[in-house]
């Protein structure tokens, strides 16, 4: 029998600890309101989905070449976010007219150098989902496309802790870019530990 509850606890843990979704949903959320990130949490709905059905399908390919990829993909990684750490450090909190960034681009592309979603794929198909339905493809799927799901429910609920905190994140934008910086800092630090 398929071993839903620790399953479940182990998705809902992941997709709800900071990460760079969930912490620059947040920002999101906090610069344009909830509605505003939706676009950007849109985007990270479709690339998540995306990664999460191609790592299934990969996930025994990707189990061999990880030794070989892992520390490129976590350098790329951690790049990104240093560099995301730098922009939001450096970021007034004022939202000018015409702002695209952490539009839907900017979060389907993030998913494609996020490790944690990789990590949260491969984790979950090989500790609860392969040894149960390795050769049934719908059904992987369906498990593919949860986990993006279950991502995404939480990225929403960021942007709305985001949103409803809108007041305080302006009134005080140094403290908290900083905060949110050094939070992606540790974040793309703690890839290598």
């Amino acid at each position: 029998m398929f071993p839903w509850a620790s399953f479940l606890t182990y998705a809902v843990v992941t997709a709800v600890t900071p990460g760079p979704n969930n912490l620059l949903s947040m920002a999101n959320g906090s610069r344009k309101g909830f509605r505003g990130a939706l676009p950007f949490n849109l985007g990270i709905l479709a690339g998540f989905a995306m990664v999460m059905v191609l790592c299934t399908l990969f996930c025994g390919l990707l189990s061999a070449m990880i030794p070989r990829i892992k520390v490129p993909m976590l350098l790329v990684g951690a790049a990104y976010m240093l560099w995301l750490a730098w922009q939001t450090f450096r970021s007034r909190g004022e939202l000018a007219e015409g702002h695209t960034q952490g539009g839907f681009a900017a979060g389907l592309v993030l998913q494609f150098i996020n490790p944690k979603i990789y990590l949260y794929c491969i984790l979950s198909m090989e500790a609860y989902i392969l040894p149960y339905y390795h050769s049934q493809p719908l059904v992987l799927l369906a498990f593919a496309l949860l986990l993006a799901f279950i991502g995404f429910l939480f990225t929403l609920c960021w942007s709305a802790f985001g949103s409803l905190f809108r007041w305080l994140f302006s009134r005080h934008a140094r403290v908290v870019n900083t905060i949110m910086a050094l939070l992606l800092v540790y974040c793309a630090l703690s890839l290598f530990l």
